[in-house]
């Protein structure tokens, strides 16, 4: 059975995602000596702790999820485990903040609302926290499905990549794009694993094979400004560009706009919404 994130505490969910990046690096990476008979796969904890300056004791406490840390050691034991970027804002995402987090809105202002609009014929969409579709414009229903039509629990980017069957033909690079977005989602998710619909979404769009494999790999990824390519059934190849912007004045809620590339996509998209 698939793991999920409210089972463990996010001290817990930080331990296990650097034991999984210790256990593969090889030592001959670093230059550190192989073993003829070594017994742990990849460094061992202790090799770890003496590469990131810290003790023995202190790093087995960080993976077993016993202890509180400052952003300063984590950085270094991310540097120990050469982490990549996404994988490294990722830990630093688990340093505990003082204070408590402010309750996300689940209404979009009318500012927001407005911008939404005027972004017509170019889709745009307001996501919450957990990526539910708040709000969205004609263009945003045009080039996927309108989520109106979705039940609400339903109306999520992530459910429409991996259980949206239509997803898996509309974007071009499908695998590439699904588990760079499940990798984003799970990082946000493992900070927060008593938030029920966290749980709810990852529930669900785990029982696609697919997703349930990069899962447990703990593939972690960022968000990353980009051009992506449709193969849409009414309007063909779209090149657009993403573009997300968090709402100062909405904590938790991100604008996202999909932008044209060129000219053939910016008159396909026209077409698309009807006004071209």
């Amino acid at each position: 059975m698939s793991e999920r994130p409210a089972a463990r505490t996010p001290r817990q969910e930080l331990g296990i995602f650097l034991r999984s990046r210790r256990e593969r690096l090889r030592p001959s990476e670093l230059g550190l000596p192989t073993a003829p008979r070594r017994r742990t796969p990849g460094l061992r904890r202790d090799e770890v702790a003496e590469l990131a300056g810290i003790s023995n004791t202190w790093y087995a406490w960080l993976e077993q999820g016993r202890v509180r840390t400052s952003a300063q050691v984590l950085r270094a034991v991310a540097r120990a485990l050469r982490l990549d970027t996404a994988e490294t804002a990722h830990v630093l995402s688990f340093v505990e903040e003082t204070q408590p987090e402010a309750e996300p809105r689940t209404w979009v202002s009318r500012n927001l609302l407005t911008l939404v609009q005027s972004m017509a014929p170019n889709p745009a969409v307001v996501l919450d926290p957990h990526w539910d579709l708040l709000a969205w414009n004609a263009g945003y229903a045009a080039l996927l499905t309108d989520p109106a039509r979705l039940p609400p629990k339903r109306r999520n980017l992530l459910w429409l990549v991996f259980r949206w069957e239509p997803a898996r033909t509309l974007l071009a690079d499908w695998e590439r794009e699904a588990c760079a977005l499940l990798g984003q989602f799970r990082a946000q998710a493992a900070r927060h694993p008593q938030d029920r619909r966290y749980a709810e979404v990852v529930e669900e769009v785990l029982t696609d094979p697919d997703a349930a494999r990069w899962y447990e790999r703990r593939v972690t990824t960022g968000f990353q400004p980009a051009v992506r390519s449709f193969r849409h059934p009414l309007a063909g190849e779209l090149r657009l560009r993403y573009v997300k912007l968090a709402a100062v004045d909405e904590p938790g809620h991100h604008f996202l706009a999909y932008l044209p590339d060129d000219r053939a996509t910016e008159e396909a998209v026209c077409r698309l919404s009807g006004t071209g």
